[in-house]
């Protein structure tokens, strides 16, 4: 406290590039002198007695830790302390990344591939060697049931636990009871669908936006309209003449000219004259 009351105001200096460098430079001096202090020393093995003395320090630390831990009152978690918490994530990271300088990307060689695969290999086979002895515990049956519902969830396992099945034939009394469950499934969707959607319009409401879209799509579509029919009047369409076509196109003219110059009056005349003709030759 007399320290800082007689510590006068100061004028406070920006910390230049050579400052930091400076800094550096004393911090890596401090680690050079210290190492050069320290003699040489004789290692000595890790016995398994030192293990087990590590291992109850650690515990006795643990415990003695918990013990001296007092009483607290909980405070619920508020909205303001979520949105604080999240601040921090947010600018630990941004401040993270800005001390991050620029590195040179390396291409990733099959011996790295190798190495990797190697560090794996004895990561995992040491994981194992330092697993102790445990107390085997009886299977209950509910442990049982936990145990069944996770294979059934899990394809990977289902499938790797296939065993090999004896196929059977596809027989008559197979197909009947598969078209009748496909025919009681159509049915039941067929019954929901009624139920359900049948028979129930979308109501949507009639805005002046949507008016104003419907009148501007009859007018797109007019002028469409009217420019195809102007772009196809005058054309016709190609039409492969074969000896059918031919012969009902004669046929048709035919009718016409008969129909066009009376043809068929004047047979029917000629013809009524003959008649009258031989009915005289007959009485005469």
């Amino acid at each position: 406290v007399l320290y800082k009351e007689n510590v006068g105001t100061g004028t406070p200096t920006p910390v230049t590039p050579e400052m930091e460098r400076v800094k550096r430079n004393q911090e890596i001096c401090s680690s050079v002198l210290y190492k050069e202090n320290i003699g040489k020393a004789t290692p000595t093995p890790v016995t398994p007695e030192m293990e087990r003395v590590k291992r109850n320090q650690e515990i006795i630390s643990s415990v003695l830790y918990k013990e001296n831990v007092g009483k607290v009152t909980p405070t619920p978690v508020t909205p303001e302390m979520e949105r604080v918490k999240r601040n921090q994530e947010i600018i630990s990271s941004v401040l993270y990344k800005e001390n991050v300088g620029q590195a040179t990307p390396t291409p990733i060689t099959p011996e790295m591939e190798r190495v990797k695969r190697n560090q794996e290999q004895i990561s995992s086979v040491a994981y194992r060697e330092g697993l102790g002895k445990a107390t085997p515990s009886p299977v209950t049956p509910e442990m049982e049931r936990v145990k069944r519902n996770q294979e059934q969830i899990s394809s990977v396992l289902y499938k790797e636990h296939m065993a090999k099945g004896t196929p059977t034939p596809l027989t008559p009394e197979m197909e009947r009871a598969k078209r009748n469950q496909e025919n009681i499934s159509s049915v039941l969707y067929s019954d929901s669908f009624r139920k359900q959607v049948q028979g129930k319009a979308a109501y949507v409401l009639d805005t002046p936006e949507l008016r104003r879209v419907r009148e501007s799509q009859k007018h797109i579509s007019t002028v469409k309209y009217h420019e195809d029919f102007e772009k196809s009047k005058g054309s016709f369409t190609p039409v492969v003449t074969d000896p059918i076509t031919e012969r009902v196109k004669k046929n048709m003219q035919d009718f016409s000219d008969i129909s066009y110059r009376g043809i068929q009056r004047r047979v029917v005349e000629m013809e009524r004259k003959r008649v009258d003709q031989d009915q005289e030759n007959l009485t005469g």
